[in-house]
Formats: C-alpha cells, sequence, structure tokens
C-alpha cells in the first residue's frame, strides 16, 4: 500500500517559517540560509554559495538506502538515492547561502528534493572548525515507504547494472558521490566498498586508493 502524499507546499512553508524566524527579531535582511550537504548537492550544488566549509552531524548517518522511482530508476526498476538516516555520523558540507538569496535557493531545491515530499526536512547542528552551525538537511524516516532497509550484495549490483532515470543511472550517481566527497578529504567506508563491489562485477573501473 501507498502512503498518502504529503503536502510539500505546507512543507516548504513550515521550513521558510524556521529559517526566517532562526534571524533577529525585525532585522532589515533575512538571515543567511545554511544547507548541509552530504550526497549530489557536494558536487551538484546548482545554487551559489558565499562560503563553504567541511561538517561532521552527529546522530545521522548518510546511507544508499532510498528508492529512486524518477530521477535515478523508473517504476519498473527503481534505483537508488543517499538519504540521511538516524543513527551514527556523517561528514559533509555546509553551505552558507547569503539571506537576500535564501528563499529562492531554499524554493529551488524543494523542487529538486521535495517533489513528492520523500525527505523529511531537519534543521541539525553540524560541528565545523569554526564550531556549531544549525543547518538545514533532508533527513529521511525509517517509516518512509522509500526507505528500502537492508540490500545484499546481489540486489545492488543488480541495480548498479540495471537502474537508469531522467539524470543518469544508480551507479553513476554513486561514483560521482564517492569522488565529491574524496575532492574534500572524505571516505565514506559503505559508498567505497559498493564502488570495489561495482568494480569487482565489471560495471566500472577499480577505485584508485588514495594517495600516502
Amino acid at each position: 500500500m501507498h502512503a498518502a502524499p504529503r503536502d510539500t507546499a505546507a512543507l516548504l512553508a513550515r521550513t521558510l517559517a524556521q529559517w526566517q524566524a532562526s534571524g533577529p527579531p525585525d532585522a532589515a535582511t533575512p538571515p543567511d540560509l545554511l544547507l548541509f550537504a552530504y550526497g549530489s548537492l557536494i558536487w551538484r550544488p546548482d545554487f551559489d554559495y558565499s562560503e563553504c566549509k567541511l561538517a561532521r552531524v552527529q546522530g545521522y548517518h548518510r546511507a544508499l538506502r532510498m528508492r529512486s522511482r524518477v530521477n535515478r530508476g523508473c517504476p519498473e526498476q527503481p534505483g537508488l538515492v543517499l538519504a540521511l538516516l538516524s543513527g551514527g555520523s556523517c561528514r559533509g558540507l555546509v553551505f552558507r547561502v547569503p539571506g537576500s538569496r535564501g528563499e529562492a535557493v531554499l524554493r529551488q531545491l524543494w523542487e529538486r528534493e521535495m517533489p513528492n515530499g520523500v525527505y523529511e526536512p531537519r534543521w541539525l547542528s553540524c560541528e565545523t572548525a569554526d564550531g556549531p552551525w544549525r543547518a538545514l538537511a533532508f533527513t529521511l524516516s525509517r517509516r518512509s515507504p522509500n526507505w528500502t532497509g537492508a540490500i545484499d550484495d546481489a540486489d545492488l549490483v543488480h541495480i548498479f547494472r540495471h537502474a537508469r532515470g531522467r539524470y543518469g543511472t544508480t551507479l553513476d550517481y554513486l561514483l560521482r558521490t564517492v569522488q565529491g566527497l574524496r575532492a574534500h578529504g572524505i571516505h565514506d567506508a559503505e559508498l567505497e566498498r559498493q564502488w570495489h563491489l561495482a568494480a569487482r562485477h565489471g560495471l566500472c573501473l577499480p577505485l584508485l586508493e588514495p594517495s600516502p
């Protein structure tokens, strides 16, 4: 049984209100918008930002455990994209968007990340070299019908081999994410293991080990 679609407009309105309330009362301009990136936003943000910092979130981890029936798969062969699930920790980036551009960027992100209201937007504490920053992240509940649960390697290989959507394949999404993370000195052991798995089955070139 499919879950009832969520009211994405109401979720956007709530998130906009939370962001605007985070600034000083009666401020002449909106506060800067802070966004936590853990997947494709790292290598394809599609928006201008004034600052970018390495960050770590405690209490959530990155996992290739969300079904994608449009962007990286199709209804006949769902693909996978990353989600931020509760438990553990996650290294990523925090982008700072000037307040004057905040609403436009948030609306743009909603079209990209929230067309079906699958993610749960949350304001998370992100540890940076300059201390904690409170940033918006797109998390996923394990109660969501789009959460896959555990996936064995045979099923992963099948998805890597066959799943393709409007933005390309699940495998390309994985490879680009690993490369994007590595460009910032971030090594995700599970995603890199999945790259090695695909390479062993002849689906991509081997992942080169980082230089010492």
